[in-house]
């Protein structure tokens, strides 16, 4: 599967972007998705993850309350809906897949996803 993540850009605190991830190759309900992040001079952090019918979804605690991960497969789109912005979530946002749902967030967070695709600046200025 391809990815490729859009919609970044630079957005005051408090403010709102929707990232979208398109998907290719593969048949996309396949695949369980995946944001993650990577703020410069820090790890990779897991941001949010969604199962293949898109009905169970789990969130760093960090963006809980404030992001929204969601699917169209129709359209073989994830989407990241934040909200609240703040300075600490600017980073590059990066969408995965794999094949395997992993209940929780620890795994992701650990390990990442099997497949990735290029990331989308996000920069949140105060």
């Amino acid at each position: 599967v391809q990815l490729q993540a859009f919609g970044g850009g630079l957005v005051q605190a408090g403010g709102s972007l929707r990232l979208s991830c398109a998907a290719s190759g593969r048949t996309f309900s396949s695949y369980v998705m995946g944001w993650f992040r990577q703020a410069p001079g820090k790890e990779r952090e897991f941001v949010a993850s969604i199962n293949w019918s898109g009905d169970s979804t789990y969130y760093a605690d960090s963006v809980k309350g404030r992001f929204t991960i969601s699917r169209d497969n129709a359209k073989n789109t994830v989407y990241l809906q934040m909200n609240s912005l703040k300075p600490e979530d600017t980073a590059v946002y990066s969408c995965a897949a794999d094949t395997s749902w992993r209940y929780g967030s620890s795994w992701y967070s650990r390990y990442g996803m099997g497949y990735w695709g290029k990331g989308t600046q996000v920069t949140v200025s105060s």
